[in-house]
């Protein structure tokens, strides 16, 4: 008898021990991990410089209340600022955290300007969190199902058309676009190069905040620190979790220009948001990032990926298409490969299947070895379908 809920489906292995790229289970098995978690450990599992910070500071202080000053969490904010060039930032505990203050911000955002129903404008397919606000901004009525009444004050519109947002510039009480730069849980869809930066420019031209959710795409996921930067474009709002505390839970809402003064005391609020334990972590993760030129290492090993599959594929007539963005990558085949998640677990792989695309996460630390076994197991792997 489990007493847990049963809200998962977890695989048959349990894993004990983690290094680098791998995992190992109960049995002593090694498992190649090219899913990071789910794009969490970037810098790969037990990493010896955050391994020794996160020691360094549960010896010396987890926890107080952000009622005092927390001289970490200040040091994490103004580099997490200065990196993304905001002004301002909140912590909390997850993705879903910093995505429901941005939401929050924004409905600020559309009370200063006397608007009393404030809407903001999401994609159909997105994801942005399991909180009832984060499930109502989220474009996917499987995550939904069964939660109505949802949160309102949300429209979805299809992802990676202009034209489906412009169509809505005459609705007097939209103050927000919400979006990730790349869909990841949707299976890794990327939107036309210019597409953020025409975003930005409908929201400043009806005064509405560009709300970006880099939960997934942030700190070095696709070769840049964030997603964004590949448009040389700046949000009025950041929301960024998953890799940046590399297996340690937090989520940072950062902010900038109008949108950063907009949380006053009392505003919002996490009990752990931002302890001391949490943030010291995420500033050694940046710190490898830098030291370490893990966003080189990003883009030249995604590129090698990406030319193994094709090389290898090439005259598959099972693969649709093939998406990748730094080491952020998905293989779209023509039928559904869902079996491959279990058969990918027997040969000892970590993957997800979304749909009927295989998405691989690796961590920013991978090398052509590790490199190498992802290619030859996922082609394996899609023989066989």
């Amino acid at each position: 008898m489990s007493y847990l809920m049963s809200n998962y489906a977890p695989l048959e292995v349990t894993f004990v021990k983690g290094e680098g790229c791998y995992l190992t289970d109960t049995k002593g098995d090694q498992y190649l991990d090219a899913l990071s978690g789910v794009g969490v450990v970037g810098l790969g599992h037990c990493h010896k410089d955050i391994t020794a910070a996160i020691q360094m500071q549960a010896g010396t202080l987890l926890h107080t209340s952000n009622w005092y000053h927390i001289q970490h969490q200040e040091t994490l904010a103004k580099k997490l600022c200065q990196l993304a060039d905001m002004d301002t930032a909140f912590f909390g505990n997850s993705g879903a955290e910093a995505n429901e203050a941005a939401i929050k911000i924004a409905r600020l955002h559309g009370r200063a300007n006397n608007i009393d129903n404030p809407v903001i404008l999401t994609a159909n397919q997105s994801f942005h969190g399991r909180t009832m606000a984060t499930l109502s901004a989220t474009g996917n009525e499987k995550v939904q199902n069964g939660f109505a009444p949802l949160v309102s004050e949300f429209i979805h519109v299809d992802f990676n058309d202009v034209d489906a947002i412009t169509a809505h510039v005459n609705n007097a009480n939209i103050v927000a676009i919400m979006l990730e730069p790349i869909q990841g849980e949707s299976g890794v869809i990327i939107p036309a190069d210019d597409y953020l930066n025409q975003v930005q420019d409908i929201c400043q031209a009806n005064d509405w905040l560009l709300i970006l959710d880099e939960v997934q795409t942030g700190i070095g996921r696709t070769g840049k620190l964030f997603a964004h930067e590949h448009n040389n474009i700046t949000p009025d709002v950041l929301t960024l979790a998953k890799g940046l505390g590399n297996g340690v839970p937090i989520g940072a809402c950062l902010a900038k220009g109008k949108a950063a003064t907009l949380f006053q005391p009392g505003s919002h609020g996490s009990t752990f948001g931002g302890n001391p334990l949490v943030c010291q972590t995420a500033l050694t993760v940046l710190e490898v990032i830098e030291k370490n030129d893990i966003l080189n290492n990003t883009i030249q090993m995604g590129e090698y990926l990406v030319s193994g599959f094709k090389s290898k594929l090439m005259n598959s007539d099972k693969v649709v298409e093939i998406r990748s963005k730094g080491l952020m990558l998905a293989i779209e085949l023509n039928q559904d490969c869902s079996s491959l998640l279990k058969a990918a677990l027997d040969k000892k792989l970590l993957l997800n299947i979304t749909g009927q695309s295989i998405r691989l996460l690796p961590p920013l630390i991978i090398n052509k070895a590790e490199a190498d076994s992802i290619i030859n197991t996922v082609c394996e792997l899609i023989d066989t379908v």
